[in-house]
């Protein structure tokens, strides 16, 4: 079993431990703590803090619709040690209180956080990666905000930046690259930014944002198959990939690089695509 399902799993089992941390769960997983930290909402869209916590809430939401008479009882029931921080996350993640949710009987319209699947993906065997050093490289996009929830409407962006990718087109050389963030621990969120190269010497294009990939050494991975598989193949980068590099990357920038080439079809989801990411110095 791999780190992910290991770590689901310990968290399924000791959630209710106001005390479970995330070096208890990277020792149980048997991987680092900023291993795990990033592997873990590459594979399943979710921040570590953000799946314990909703874990414990949904949790709660049940005790609570099913009449428990004990508020502070249910708190400490789900790894909150006060009344005060248990109401505050409760209301911060469902917004209603915990007295709400009792008094109305029900879980309806609640955003609950289920426990996420431990079985293990199909298994994906990377080919060897490239490591190569790269000069920064001035890129300009769409960026949107999303979660665990509404990732699946990233393909909806690129359809709205294709009136830029043609007109950009005589410049870039029909490369792009779909660009992730690091995951927000607080709320699981991230900035996905879908770009092209854009040279020097063209203006700054309007209703689009710039970014500059930073120049150091970058390790490329490439993805086989349907475009619709591509986090599967991120999964196994962290998962296995760069654990048999022997190398930490860098993710001050970004967490997840999608690199397309310049045969990649968006209509068919095939051609050329790779996953990068930029290696500590």
């Amino acid at each position: 079993m791999s780190a992910v399902p290991k770590t689901i799993w310990f968290i399924e089992s000791y959630f209710r431990d106001g005390a479970l941390s995330l070096e208890q769960m990277a020792e149980h997983a048997g991987v680092s703590r900023s291993h795990l930290s990033r592997m873990f909402p590459v594979v399943t869209g979710r921040s570590l803090s953000s799946y314990l916590r909703g874990r414990r809430l949904t949790e709660a939401a049940r005790l609570l619709a099913a009449g428990a008479p004990d508020i502070l009882g249910v708190a400490l029931d789900v790894g909150y040690g006060s009344h005060e921080a248990f109401t505050r996350a409760f209301r911060d993640h469902f917004g209603l209180t915990p007295e709400d949710v009792r008094r109305r009987r029900s879980l309806d319209t609640l955003d609950l956080v289920e426990p996420l699947d431990m079985t293990p993906q199909q298994k994906i065997t990377l080919a060897p990666p490239v490591v190569t050093a790269r000069q920064a490289q001035r890129l300009a996009g769409l960026t949107q905000r999303y979660n665990f929830t509404t990732r699946d409407a990233i393909p909806q962006q690129w359809q709205r930046f294709d009136p830029y990718f043609t007109e950009l087109l005589p410049y870039t050389a029909g490369l792009s690259f779909g660009i992730c963030s690091a995951y927000d621990e607080s709320d699981g969120g991230f900035d996905y930014f879908c770009a092209v190269p854009l040279p020097k010497s063209v203006d700054a294009i309007p209703g689009l944002t710039e970014m500059t990939l930073p120049a150091g050494r970058y390790v490329s991975f490439k993805h086989e198959g349907h475009i619709s598989g591509i986090r599967n193949t991120c999964a196994a980068v962290y998962e296995t990939g760069m654990p048999a590099l022997g190398e930490e990357p860098d993710t001050r920038w970004f967490s997840i690089l999608e690199y397309y080439g310049a045969d990649f079809d968006p209509i068919t989801g095939m051609g050329t695509v790779e996953v990068w990411l930029k290696l500590q110095d």
